[in-house]
């Protein structure tokens, strides 16, 4: 029985006997050999479908002596059969076939995998470098790669702050691609597409329906002289259970009327297709869902698994809650937020206790004497112009000689967070805050996010700052760690600093600006923007001269609705001479930081690192380049970014294809990680390749990363303020490790938010028609960047009006020839070559679900005839 709230009631579920023998695999994804060796009837006698797990004692052995590797698990979106772990030699991931193989574990998982004998091991085509597979991961951009771009609580949606910035670009979405990067061929149709025969006459006799050849076994040796070996294993142990367990889906009736499971049992069906169906007890679904299946086809519910039995496809399950209706954004947020194990509930008294009880609350008389007072001075934020969490200020005075003295203030957020209190508890465990499209999850209480800490206009904060004397370009002369007292003169907004920027001699009106304290002028807070956005420049420009690497990618921000929610429209998001301001004090504060904790407790530093892209899939796509006639260099990361940077000119074609370029270069970058620096011996592991710099880390956010209250209190003890921590790099390591995963899947959820929204705009407002970019071609498909919106998508030529298409390749080119049935049967077929780079028009149109969008190519010559273009595109979409 349902509650009114949507919760369900929850019984332990019975123990499933034979379910191996009643329903097949459907849907799982298993290999043809699995299925054969399941359709057997156990008869009574259950056969066991999964291998039991090794001992933790043989596990343990295995892994010292090397005979069995550990990695985190990725099942590929698109093929959810196909799944990797990176290998330890940094060479291709490690390939695992099919459920049997992954052994009941999920996407995220820390497994222990035992390679196969070498004769089942994958075989791949030279040419086909098997980016769909690989690259369809999880694989991230660090941050510091791509600017600081952070949603904020707003209508605005996708908004942009300081110091906190989007890792990832690749969606973690199902097969049914939101918006995901299809990541396949770069040089051959690199997975030959086991589609569907078009329709007859569609395909020319030279565009066959291949297999995909790239992922057979190894039958016969006489072709290795052509083909190479992927490692394959199968996985034997799960080291910790990353993924939540927890899924969004719909329920069915199973299929057997007749079976003594359907007496008892439902299906849940998930969203996510890497995750498998689960059997949950009739007794947990809504009184009439049996007689009445049909009133709930569209309703969304969350279901946790409990068990997943050796002799059992499907795993078993209990209903945790009905969300609502499929399609629409509250449920289908908190089935992300639930997905993903984000902690969205109220923060519980215990918590609420340990914040100040008597407010309004004024900073203890005694705390001023144990801090610098810089109330007096012209400090100032500079934020989207919706934010309430303002953790970062800046200051600019000018000394004497020509130098400046620069501030980088800090909302102290440790002096609230008691270590070990409840709420120091919680804020570890949350890790971070995570930002959607139309609201944000806090790492902390709003009283401590938005008032306490943060830093707002005219009112006394405390604060750690980072102060430095500098000269005009940037170098440091000397500088300064601690805690302060601040009175913030103004709230700066990006538009408002920018606007200061482009007028650098003209006075801003006082209406164009928000209120300014009397203490200080708007022109004494124009120049000290003058002076930083100067300061910036140099500072920006030194680090690329020095070999920092920077991949800007297309962000999508929305326009939402006032009174429904619903996005009204989106557009691109541009990144600024005042983001970019902003963004160079912060790195320097964070590097500065990073060195003086390293320094003072080398073994306890917590620190940030990124290690270098994935040499193969690196290696790869400079290949693939070559043959484009677009040689790259990617001996450094300096060495990328100025083959990236190079000059294309500044026409749509070239824009867009270094776009293109800087998408496929993302690619093989890796996540940036933090960790203790204690557990790494090697001092070159340290090193951050994307900024090119030996130590870094994060200070300048710690009203929504936990990190950086942990940074915060290393600093104050390396500065005397505090007891130095005799914590274990082992166990500050754990801690990092968990600021890893949480950062992981606050990303996941911010994408999907992003996907979630622009799906509902394509059904709301759509069809949307855009310029695309081709990044690579197959034998029936191609895949482009929809340069309008920055998303990715896959076009398949059985779904296009054409009367016949070929494949061939130019050279080691892929090349796809359309012909297109013309719209007057007395005109001659339409021609169109379709190769990497060619710009295309596309149409993005919702399909029969509402979270489900598709791109098909515009006719060459076809008049717009599409919703938003019919007015003009640029009032609704430019915000």
């Amino acid at each position: 029985m349902s509650h009114p709230d949507g919760r369900l009631n929850l019984r332990p579920p019975g123990t499933l006997k034979g379910v191996s023998s009643v329903l097949g695999p459907h849907g799982v994804g298993a290999s043809p050999g699995e299925k054969k060796s399941r359709n057997k009837s156990t008869r009574g006698k259950r056969k066991s479908i999964f291998e039991t797990y090794m001992s933790k004692e043989d596990v343990s052995e295995g892994l010292k002596r090397g005979m069995l590797i550990q990695g985190v698990l990725r099942i590929n979106p698109k093929k959810f059969h196909e799944a990797f772990i990176p290998s330890p030699d940094g060479d291709r991931d490690i390939f695992i076939d099919g459920v049997v193989a992954r052994n009941r574990a999920l996407n995220g998982d820390l497994v222990v995998v035992k390679l196969l004998p070498e004769e089942q091991w994958k075989l791949i085509k030279p040419e086909s470098n098997d980016k769909d597979t690989e690259a369809a991961d999880e694989s991230d951009l660090p941050e510091e790669l791509c600017g600081h771009h952070l949603p904020q609580q707003s209508l605005k949606g996708y908004n942009d702050s300081p110091d906190v910035i989007i890792e990832a670009q690749f969606d973690d979405s199902d097969i049914e691609d939101k918006h995901n990067t299809t990541q396949d061929v770069l040089i051959d149709g690199v997975k030959n597409l086991s589609v569907c025969v078009p329709d007859k006459g569609n395909a020319s006799s030279s565009a066959p329906v291949l297999k995909d050849d790239s992922t057979s076994m190894l039958q016969d040796p006489r072709t290795l002289s052509e083909k190479s070996l992927q490692k394959s294993a199968k996985v034997v142990y799960i080291l910790e259970k990353k993924h939540s367990r927890a899924a969004t889906g719909v329920l069915k009736l199973l299929a057997d009327k007749n079976s003594e499971l359907f007496r008892k049992y439902a299906l849940f069906s998930p969203s996510d297709h890497r995750v498998p169906r689960i059997y949950v007890p009739l007794k947990d679904c809504p009184q009439d869902f049996v007689t009445r299946p049909k009133d709930y086809a569209n309703t969304l519910f969350i279901c946790r698994i409990v068990d997943w039995k050796e002799d059992s496809n499907f795993a078993l399950g209990q209903l945790a809650k009905s969300l609502g209706q499929a399609g629409e954004i509250e449920p289908e947020t908190e089935g992300i937020l639930t997905e993903y194990g984000v902690d969205f509930s109220d923060f519980s008294s215990d918590v609420l206790e340990c914040l100040p009880q008597s407010l309004p609350w004024t900073i203890p008389p005694e705390e001023f004497s144990r801090r610098r007072d810089l109330r007096k001075d012209c400090i100032f934020t500079i934020d989207p112009s919706t934010a309430r969490d303002l953790d970062d200020a800046l200051s600019c005075r000018p000394l004497a000689e020509g130098t400046f003295e620069v501030g980088v203030h800090i909302a102290d957020v440790s002096y609230f967070i008691p270590e070990g209190s409840h709420l120091d508890k919680v804020a570890a465990e949350r890790a971070t805050s995570v930002y959607l499209v139309q609201k944000v999850v806090p790492m902390l209480p709003r009283m401590l996010c938005e008032e306490l800490c943060s830093l707002n206009p005219m009112t006394d904060k405390l604060t750690f700052s980072v102060i430095w004397t500098l000269t005009p370009e940037g170098k440091i002369l000397e500088e300064w760690f601690g805690r302060t007292v601040i009175r913030s003169c103004t709230k700066l907004s990006y538009e408002h600093a920018q606007s200061m920027i482009e007028s650098p001699t003209e006075t801003i009106p006082e209406k164009q600006l928000p209120p300014i304290s009397p203490e200080h002028s708007s022109e004494e807070v124009h120049q000290a923007v003058l002076n930083l956005h100067r300061i910036a420049r140099h500072l920006r420009q030194q680090r690329f001269v020095d070999g920092a690497l920077r991949l800007d990618q297309l962000k999508l921000a929305f326009t939402l609705d006032h009174e429904t929610g619903l996005p009204q429209g989106c557009h691109i998001y541009e990144y600024r001479d005042s983001n970019k301001l902003v963004e160079e004090f912060m790195l320097l504060a964070n590097m500065a930081v990073a060195h003086k904790v390293y320094r003072t407790f080398p073994e306890q530093a917590l620190l940030r690192r990124h290690p270098p892209p994935q040499t193969k899939m690196l290696n790869d796509l400079v290949e693939f380049c070559n043959q484009m006639g677009l040689p790259m260099d990617v001996s450094s990361a300096g060495a990328l970014n100025k083959s990236l940077t190079k000059t294309f000119g500044d026409d749509k074609y070239s824009l867009a294809r270094k776009e293109v370029l800087t998408n496929m270069y993302s690619r093989p970058m890796q996540m940036a990680l933090y960790f203790c620096s204690g557990v790494l011996q090697d001092q070159a592991q340290f090193q951050h390749y994307a900024l090119n710099v030996p130590l870094y880390t994060h200070f300048t956010s710690p009203i929504r990363r936990f990190a950086d209250v942990m940074v915060h209190r290393l600093l104050a003890a390396a500065l005397g303020y505090r007891e130095r921590s005799d914590t274990e790099p082992d166990v500050l390591q754990k801690k990092a490790d968990h600021c890893n995963d949480r950062r992981m899947a606050s990303k996941r959820v911010q994408e999907l938010s992003i996907g979630l929204f622009f799906a509902i705009l394509v059904k709301e407002s759509g069809p949307l028609e855009s310029e695309a970019m081709v990044m690579g071609v197959l034998n029936q498909a191609f895949d482009v960047l929809v340069l309008r919106y920055g998303v990715q998508k896959r076009i398949y030529c059985n779904a296009l009006a054409l009367r016949s298409y070929h494949f061939q390749k130019v050279g080691k080119k892929p090349e796809l020839t359309l012909v297109w049935e013309p719209e007057d049967p007395e005109q001659e077929p339409t021609q169109q070559i379709i190769t990497i780079f060619s710009l295309v028009e596309v149409v993005l149109r919702a399909e029969a679900a509402v979270l489900k969008y598709s791109a098909t190519l515009k006719r060459p010559g076809a008049q717009s005839s599409l919703g938003l273009e019919e007015e003009d595109p640029d009032d609704e979409l430019e915000d």
